[in-house]
């Protein structure tokens, strides 16, 4: 069964730094371009980042651009969304999902084949 499996979310003062981390098992990552969304209380799911499976280009929503960085590390099947200077706002569920097409498809939630559970990041003081 194909599997993405999220990682490294928790509590983090505002301005604080988590790195999260989102592995394949039963397929290989290098194939398929990665996409990170977050779904806060009360509101719609929305895309983050992305990080094409060629090239390889990333793709980072204007919230978050500048201090969230995603990566991927194709030997240990792992995609990071490494984040810092943490807000209030960026309090959510964070989930990733794997895609056949490029990020401009992954972001439009189009051709996502497998979808991690997510894990919670809460930001407060």
């Amino acid at each position: 069964q194909l599997q993405l499996v999220e990682s490294g979310g928790g509590l983090v003062q505002p301005g604080g730094s988590l790195r999260l981390s989102c592995a394949a098992s039963e397929f290989t990552l290098d194939y398929y371009a990665i996409g990170w969304f977050r779904q806060a209380p009360g509101k719609e799911r929305e895309g983050v980042s992305c990080i094409s499976s060629r090239d390889p280009s990333t793709y980072y929503a204007d919230s978050v651009k500048g201090r969230f960085t995603i990566s991927r590390d194709n030997a240990k099947n792992t995609v990071y969304l490494q984040m810092n200077s943490l807000k209030p706002e960026d309090t959510a569920v964070y989930y990733c999902a794997a895609g056949s097409g490029s990020c401009t498809l992954v972001m439009g939630y189009r051709y996502l084949e497998v979808w991690g559970q997510g894990t919670l990041v809460t930001v407060s003081s």
